[in-house]
């Protein structure tokens, strides 16, 4: 009986420190790159996506941690990098390494928030883990929502792949002859509005509505009327292949690229060019339905928003697809953040931020206790100044070598080794080593080579930017391990990390 007082005391004490707190409505989309309009892609037909970056700040230079699905959304979700979660590929959860870390909805519900997700927050094998809870985590949650549409349950037959019979790690796409009504991130933006209309019935009980939209992701399938016709085929671009990569870019650096494509002719570069950017305006619309909801229900004066990616994406630059670089088009995302009366509405920062970062925010925007280990800065500073500097820089990894499913599709080290890839990210640098340089350096100055076509690493003539940033980018790589050693999970996998870096 005393334990039951003592947990309804807390509840009580929650709920009430919850009263008049904001809302949280974060929107995250499954393997988008910055093909937005808000982002000044002239091609890209996102009104709703647009409209939403006018409402708060966006953000010209984020990043992720990794890659990766399964060790981005980890580390954006706990706000630590995945040194410290331990998770390095997908299909894992956190609670496998570091069982009583909070998560940032799991601190919102431990406030009294109703915690709600719908979709995929955490890694999902796409497209097969559609309708189910994927690698959850269920303590994050109060109400779980996964709904599946025809993408998943009927025209998987009709899908074009190069690979037979897959569809979520090779280029596959449809345009489908089904109402978006009928397609499964439709459904979740029913589910969304449905939710809402919950919450604005209580308006005493704040939400965390996190809603895990799965387009872009492969295979890119959308309706074919209207979105595929708004991008024709031969309007579509095709980028220069592998070859206009400069000879001194490191074999490790395009270790992403994946023997399937080998298939791959113009005609079919433009198919999956047409077919992804349909798959974003799909999204678009969902995401405007959303958030069309929020301001119809008049929730959106106390509601904070995020939209963001797990990951950038590429579509032919470098002659790479997919994700599992540590190029800009890999590492960077879309983040747009409404926070009402913080943010400066229409706003762009132009400094570099990390996904890990987004946990303080919130929690600083929202009067939400944290953890005390978060690895992350709050953007606070940023959204009421966007002038701001902040840190100044983010860091994102990838593992080389073989690392199960995502070893696998990346390139193997010397003799099977396994080594990191750390790339740091400022405002005018890309600098990045392969096995603390044993395996190659890479130098793009994004002022004057944006598409990072010249490796300047071996330049004579930057041989002290080089000596800056790499003491800069192992003192950022040591500060994603926890204070007190490396986690369970990297322990049980061997020497990640070379000894004259490892933490004390």
């Amino acid at each position: 009986m005393k334990c039951l007082l003592i947990s309804l005391t807390l509840l009580l004490t929650g709920l009430a420190a919850a009263a008049d707190k904001p809302n949280v409505l974060f929107i995250i989309a499954d393997d988008l790159n910055n093909y937005l309009g808000c982002y000044g892609d002239p091609r890209a037909k996102t009104p709703n996506i647009d409209k939403l970056a006018a409402r708060g700040v966006r953000f010209e230079r984020s990043y992720c941690a990794f890659p990766l699905c399964g060790p981005s959304r980890n580390s954006m979700l706990t706000g630590l990098y995945p040194n410290s979660t331990g998770i390095l590929t997908n299909s894992l959860i956190f609670r496998q390494s570091i069982p009583t870390q909070h998560s940032l909805p799991q601190a919102f519900r431990l406030q009294g928030y109703f915690a709600a997700r719908i979709g995929k927050l955490y890694h999902y094998n796409v497209p097969n883990s559609i309708g189910t809870n994927g690698h959850d985590d269920p303590g994050s949650w109060e109400l779980e929502l996964n709904p599946a549409g025809v993408d998943r349950l009927k025209e998987e037959g009709d899908i074009f792949t190069l690979t037979p019979g897959q569809f979520g790690g090779t280029l596959s796409w449809l345009a489908s002859s089904r109402d978006e009504s009928q397609h499964t991130d439709g459904l979740m933006a029913r589910d969304a509005e449905w939710v809402l209309e919950r919450c604005a019935r209580q308006k005493d009980r704040p939400f965390f509505l996190a809603v895990g939209f799965f387009r872009p992701h492969t295979p890119y399938v959308a309706p074919k009327s209207p979105y595929f016709g708004w991008y024709p085929e031969a309007e579509m671009p095709v980028h220069p292949t592998v070859d206009k990569n400069p000879p001194e870019v490191p074999a490790a650096a395009l270790g992403s690229y994946k023997k399937d494509q080998d298939q791959l002719t113009d005609t079919l570069r433009r198919q999956a060019v047409q077919a992804y950017y349909a798959s974003i305006s799909f999204l678009d619309e969902q995401v405007g339905r959303v958030v069309g909801a929020l301001d119809r229900l008049g929730l959106a004066n106390n509601t904070v928003i995020v939209f963001t990616s797990d990951h950038g994406y590429h579509m032919g630059e470098h002659g790479l697809w997919q994700k599992q670089s540590l190029f800009e088009g890999s590492a960077r995302v879309p983040m747009l953040i409404v926070a009402p009366g913080v943010a400066q509405a229409g706003a762009a920062a132009a400094t570099p931020v990390s996904q890990v970062d987004l946990f303080p925010t919130l929690a600083e925007l929202c009067g939400i206790p944290a953890p005390k280990n978060l690895q992350g800065q709050s953007l606070v500073p940023i959204l009421k100044d966007p002038s701001a500097k902040g840190r100044g820089w983010a860091i994102t990894q990838v593992v080389r070598g073989g690392v199960g499913r995502a070893g696998k599709a990346a390139a193997q080290g010397a003799a099977g080794k396994r080594f990191f890839g750390y790339s740091l990210r400022t405002s005018r640098w890309r600098y990045t080593e392969w096995d603390e340089g044993n395996q190659g350096r890479e130098l793009y100055d994004h002022e004057t080579d944006p598409e990072e076509l010249k490796n300047l690493a071996n330049d004579p003539a930057h041989a002290a930017t080089v000596a800056d940033l790499s003491a800069n980018l192992r003192e950022a790589a040591k500060g994603t391990f926890p204070p007190d050693g490396v986690t369970p999970e990297i322990k049980s996998e061997g020497a990640l990390w070379p000894p004259n870096l490892t933490n004390p």
